[in-house]
């Protein structure tokens, strides 16, 4: 198999190889880790290139209080995959939508890591299999909920209140919610519906609009009990200092 891989320096004597994991497990699924605690340095295996170019986007993130170097002696490409989009992997989300990610599970990412996000995003577009799943979304929960037709964030919040819940009776009964995210079900109910579709369907973004949506996501958590970021990252994940 082969793997993609980015070199990290620049680590913290605190920082385990499991503090490693859960910091780029929300780039895509990762293959080995080669950590060298005395030199503070590592080199990460991804499973997909476009993992790794998302990796090397952190350049100059912050973990455990350190500021760390991600580079690569190769120039990754995003590919796409092909496929009926029933999910979603990490690696297809758009760049924003994983650094609003990192910032609303507590690690901390400097403006220059969310502009290059942005800037991304712009240069590579949203991939064609994201915006699939995500356009299906809408209208799928929508029509079950409101009638042929409708999606969820085609109608006023006050109505979406009862149609999530709707929603979510019947999708539980035909196992749909076992391959869509919950936080995007909640998030395009919500009265800031319009807003976060847009937020993952649009390159048009600032560096505020990811704090915005960073907030609707650690907002989100806080209400769902127990719940796990919505990043590959298990809910052990160690915040930056």
């Amino acid at each position: 198999m082969s793997t993609h891989n980015v070199n990290v320096s620049g680590i913290a004597p605190t920082t385990t190889e499991a503090h490693l994991h859960d910091f780029f497990t929300f780039c895509g699924k990762i293959i080995k880790i080669e950590f060298t605690p005395e030199s503070k340095a590592a080199v990460v295996q991804f499973e997909k290139p476009s993992a790794a170019k998302t990796a090397l986007m952190l350049n100059g993130g912050s973990l455990d209080g350190a500021e760390l170097s991600v580079t690569s002696d190769v120039d990754h490409q995003d590919t796409e995959t092909a496929g009926a989009p029933e999910a979603i992997e990490q690696t297809d989300k758009p760049r924003t939508a994983i650094a609003a990610e990192y910032i609303a599970t507590g690690y901390k990412l400097s403006d220059s890591v969310l502009q290059r996000a942005i800037e991304i995003d712009n240069k590579q577009g949203i991939s064609k299999k994201f915006l699939t799943y995500f356009n299906q979304f809408d209208k799928t929960v929508g029509e079950r909920a409101l009638g042929k037709d409708q999606t969820l964030t085609g109608k006023l919040a006050e109505t979406l209140t009862s149609a999530t819940a709707q929603a979510r009776s019947v999708d539980e009964k035909k196992g749909y919610t076992k391959v869509a995210h919950d936080y995007y079900s909640k998030a395009m109910a919500s009265p800031w519906g319009a807003q976060v579709f847009s937020f993952y369907t649009s390159t048009s973004k600032q560096i505020l609009d990811i704090h915005a949506e960073a907030r609707r996501i650690a907002d989100q958590h806080k209400q769902n009990t127990g719940a796990a970021p919505s990043a590959a990252a298990p809910a052990t994940s160690t915040p930056a200092q």
